[in-house]
């Protein structure tokens, strides 16, 4: 995978809302963020770095997908 730099404003909108800690349902960071392709944007900070984890939990009667950033990458 060739992963755009930390620099890219795509990259640097994602990190802006999961470096909180915080876990985020996938429509919350399309939100938030302004991404739509958020599982390969994630794969991307991986590449530079960064511990992030995805749970899908029940949430109601609907399964949703929620993304934890654990450590950001070393240069963000």
């Amino acid at each position: 995978m060739h992963a755009a730099p930390l620099s890219s404003p795509r990259l640097q909108r994602l990190l802006r809302v999961l470096k909180d800690g915080k876990p985020h349902t996938t429509k919350d960071i399309a939100r938030r963020a302004h991404l739509l392709a958020i599982s390969a944007a994630v794969a991307e900070l991986r590449q530079h770095g960064a511990k992030i984890i995805c749970e899908r939990k029940k949430v109601g009667d609907d399964w949703r997908f929620f993304y934890t950033m654990l450590e950001a990458p070393k240069n963000a």
